[in-house]
């Protein structure tokens, strides 16, 4: 059954294991995909991965992520420049689904060019920027257009279909939370009101592109006050379904929530010290005290593995649409348990991927029942200033 042919909407994946939307850095400096990108993907897709799903790329220039070398989608002169990729991917007779996202407020002006925006102007710790532009309801229409504008582009670009990315606290996870979204216009206040500018890029979506699949990530859940939980969760996932989504990848969490996106039972410091914008200019000795006290003094969030897997089961009983979860997936075991049990109709997973692109042929041939990931996060950490690579717990040992 996991090894079978399956399908979401129109797209007939090769099996139900999904290389889950991972950032890679290697575009160009203006966000266009790179050789070196398209190897990556070919590599994937020649070791049967049943899709993959790209890393985000930026609708608006002023959504442009503080990753190194982000994906954009901003105009149509990136139609063609995907379409090699697309057709790279294609030979292999692998889906690929392009990932759509603005950053919001979880960006840097430094960065982007632009002041940070978002729903309401509530400062992110993380970033440490001035207050966000709240955005105008003209501004609003802007981007629900550039969303849109993205899916068509897609589209013509060869791709199998797009998510949305509504998940992790970029600005459509900024609208869907009450954390986030403090507006009491008619985009903020119920469920209803915050969901309305995803509803309005499905809307205008449909009527650009036609029945062309679009698929959301979302969280289920965060750890921010007054965040995003798991019952309003289902009830947006029926007004996801109601809105023409082919299908919902169930995630959690924010930048402010620390690893609680991507778990592990030890923290990155050394990463983070070498790489983040916040934490290289520490003078040395501070770094070196902290190395010692942070792991003592920061709360681990547990469990580090299948973490929203009952979550995505909630929403599968509430939605008829394929529901895909993610989110410490590391084993073959763990794959058989969630998809024959029903509790997900596809698993996506993103770091076994990066130290292992060929393991959905080692899960199908019995070599291998577990990944080697050792979830360091190290890999994620550093692609705030560099490609994707696995570190396996040792940034020094491969001369980082």
């Amino acid at each position: 059954m996991i090894f079978e042919p399956a399908t979401i909407g129109n797209i007939r994946l090769n099996n139900r294991i999904i290389r889950s939307a991972t950032h890679e850095g290697l575009a160009d400096e203006y966000g266009y995909p790179t050789d070196q990108l398209i190897k990556k993907y070919e590599m994937l897709a020649r070791n049967e991965v049943g899709c993959i799903i790209t890393g985000f790329a930026g609708v608006m220039p002023n959504g442009k992520s503080n990753s190194y070398r982000m994906l954009m989608i901003h105009d149509d002169t990136f139609i063609d420049p995907y379409k090699k990729l697309t057709g790279k991917i294609h030979e292999y007779g692998t889906p690929v689904i392009l990932q759509i996202a603005h950053c919001g407020r979880q960006t840097r002006s430094k960065i982007t060019g632009f002041p940070t925006v978002a729903p309401s102007a509530i400062r992110d710790r993380t970033f440490n920027e001035d207050l966000p532009h709240e955005l105008s309801e003209p501004e609003i229409f802007e981007i629900i257009e550039s969303f849109a504008n993205a899916v068509v582009r897609a589209k013509d670009a060869g791709f199998d279909g797009v998510q949305l990315h509504l998940a992790h606290g970029y600005l459509l996870a900024q609208f869907l939370s009450s954390y986030t979204n403090r507006r009491t216009d008619r985009w903020g206040g119920t469920t209803a009101n915050r969901f309305r500018i995803i509803g309005e890029i499905f809307a205008r979506a449909k009527r650009m592109a036609g029945d062309f699949p679009v698929l959301v990530k979302m969280n289920a859940h965060d750890g921010r006050k007054g965040g995003m939980n798991i019952t309003e969760a289902v009830e947006i996932a029926g007004m996801l379904e109601s809105a023409g989504c082919s299908a919902i990848e169930v995630s959690c969490g924010v930048f402010e929530d620390s690893l609680y996106t991507v778990r592990g039972d030890t923290l990155p410091v050394e990463a983070a010290f070498r790489h983040n914008f916040r934490y290289k200019s520490y003078p040395g000795f501070v770094k070196s005290i902290a190395k010692r006290v942070v792991p003592i003094l920061t709360k681990k969030i547990r469990p580090y593995e299948n973490y929203n897997v009952q979550f995505a089961a909630m929403i599968r009983n509430m939605v008829s649409i394929p529901v895909i979860t993610v989110g410490g997936i590391s084993t073959l075991a763990s794959v058989e348990s969630i998809i024959t049990g029903e509790k997900a109709d596809f698993i996506s997973m993103c770091r076994p991927f990066i130290i292992e692109p060929d393991i959905v042929r080692k899960f199908k041939e019995g070599r291998q029942a577990k990944s080697k990931c050792i979830a360091c996060n190290y890999c994620l950490v550093a692609a705030e200033e560099r490609a994707l690579r696995c570190y396996r717990g040792k940034l020094k040992a491969q001369g980082s």
